[in-house]
This record gives C-alpha cells, structure tokens and sequence, in this order.
C-alpha cells in the first residue's frame, strides 16, 4: 500500500522529538513501511510566543526556516527520504515534496524563487496571521490576496510550486483560485457544514477549489471534525466526495504538528484502516487524486 499525505511537520518536530526512529504519529522509519508514499515534509518558520490566547503569538524567523530546508536535504544524503523535485523524481521509497506553511517570512513574490532553488515545491499562502500576500482564515477583515499575492501565484505556477490554501480565508480562496491556471490543493482541512471551525471551509470554497480540478486532504485535527475519531474522518471523507466528486479527496493528516489524534487513527498505521473502510475510492483518495494535482504542477 502506498498513500500521498498532503501535510507532517516533519522538520519543526526534529527540534523536540525523534522524527527518524520515533513511534508517536509519524516519523521515516514509520513511513518506509509503505513504500512509494509521497509526504508533503512542511517547513513551519515560526516561533511561537505563548502570551495565554489559543494560539500564542507567531513569531516568523528565516533562520529557522533555513534550518528546516536543510535538515530536509540532510535526510536526503542520508538516504532517508527521496526529495521530490519533479513529478519524475519519485521513487520507491519514502518521497518527501518540500511544503512551507504561510509566506510570512517571504519580502517580495520573486524571492519565492530562492525557496524553489532549496526544493520547495508546495506553498501555503498564510498560516494562521495575515501576510502581505493574503488574508487568513482568522483574519478580522478578509482582504482576500493582495497584489503580492496575484504575483506570487503567478510565479509559483510558471516554477512549478503547487498553491496551497490551507488555512486562508473565504476570500483568498476564491481569488486565488480564479487567479491560479494549475489546480490547487487545501493541504489539510474539513468542512464547516459538518463542524463549525474557523480552520473549516465552506461549500462555496469547496467548490472554488475543485473548479481549478484540485484537491482537498482531509485532516485529523480533531477540533474540526464532525466527531473526534476515525468515524468523523471518514464521515468529511465521504462528505466532499458524494456532493463534490470523489476525485478531489485526498488526505492531509498534519500529524506531528497536532497535540492528540483522533480517535483509532493515531498514527500513519492507521491509514490502513481508512483503505479498508473506502472500498473502490480508496486508490484515489490515498494517492491518485494528490498525484494528479502533483503532476499538473510540477
């Protein structure tokens, strides 16, 4: 069995815990067990500053992203994982496509370029903040995407960097969809019509998202699931794909980047079960419909 999942903090957990030999959510040894599985391997450049609100304050640092990039190459050498660089670049092993959450830490669009020569091949438009780019999904007035951020969608589809609309707002979502001429993914959501949450989206920009004939990953953060376990995640699963077709649903876990997991789906292991539960559409949830998105991109 292999899978494409669309979003691990792989690199931002290295700094606290054992992400290569580790037992917990996620980690290469892990991985390796289902060979060909391609991992969206994200680069999370924030530092975050808990001042006692839910999320603390982000603070964006370049140094910690460098950090990151690098220790993904690292990996690289060591055999580890296959860096993905182009839809012919993956292999038989572990494939690790370099994503980079939010765009907080990028001055001007045509310095998205630096990031592609280090590998990057997906960018979140914003994380959690506002950027000079785009509006996020917890912004207080939704700007949707700037002029920068016209700029830099452009920019990433002539490189060949896949957009990702994970965690943007209503408004960034539509434009950046109208904006974008490559599909686009939501690397790691669920649907505000079976659980309201900020970090959900809506039908309106469900359908934005397929028209690009992108995809969506279903996430395993349990706050935006219809109920915290397995079954809410295939209930989202089969949400978006019985009203919107079942070639736009994919997975984006984001584990290692979340506190607890759902409920008998604590760890990539657990995808198994989810093959099992989705019969004929298992094959283009877990791999074909990420894939196509990949290949129209890179």
């Amino acid at each position: 069995m292999k899978f494409i999942d669309l979003h691990e903090d792989i690199a931002y957990s290295a700094m606290y815990r054992d992400v290569v030999h580790g037992k917990e959510q996620s980690s290469i040894d892990m991985l390796t067990k289902f060979p060909g599985s391609i991992v969206f391997s994200v680069v999370f450049p924030h530092i975050n500053m808990n001042y006692g609100n839910e999320y603390g304050q982000s603070v964006p640092n370049i140094t910690l992203a460098y950090q990151q990039f690098g220790y993904y190459l690292a990996l690289s050498r060591m055999k580890h994982i296959n860096l993905m660089e182009s839809k012919n670049s993956n292999g038989t092993g572990l494939n690790s496509l370099i994503s980079m959450e939010g765009t907080d830490i990028i001055n001007m669009p045509e310095d998205v370029e630096l990031f592609y020569s280090m590998g990057l091949r997906n960018l979140g438009l914003v994380w959690n903040y506002d950027t000079k780019f785009a509006a996020s999904c917890y912004s207080k007035k939704d700007y949707g995407i700037t002029g920068y951020g016209e700029e830099i969608i452009k920019i990433c589809n002539e490189l060949g960097i896949i957009i990702d609309l994970a965690h943007a707002s209503k408004n960034t979502i539509i434009e950046a969809c109208d904006t974008s001429t490559k599909p686009v993914l939501d690397s790691h959501t669920n649907f505000t019509t079976l659980k309201d949450n900020k970090r959900n989206i809506d039908d309106e920009s469900i359908k934005a998202i397929i028209e690009t004939d992108g995809t969506i990953g279903i996430t395993a953060i349990r706050g935006t699931l219809p109920t915290p376990d397995i079954e809410g995640i295939l209930k989202s699963i089969t949400y978006l794909g019985d009203n919107f077709g079942w070639r736009h649903v994919s997975l984006g876990t984001d584990f290692l980047g979340i506190t607890e997991t759902p409920d008998r789906f604590a760890s990539v292991n657990d995808i198994e079960k989810l093959k099992d539960s989705l019969g004929q559409h298992a094959e283009d949830v877990l791999y074909n419909n990420a894939f196509r998105v990949i290949k129209a991109n890179l």
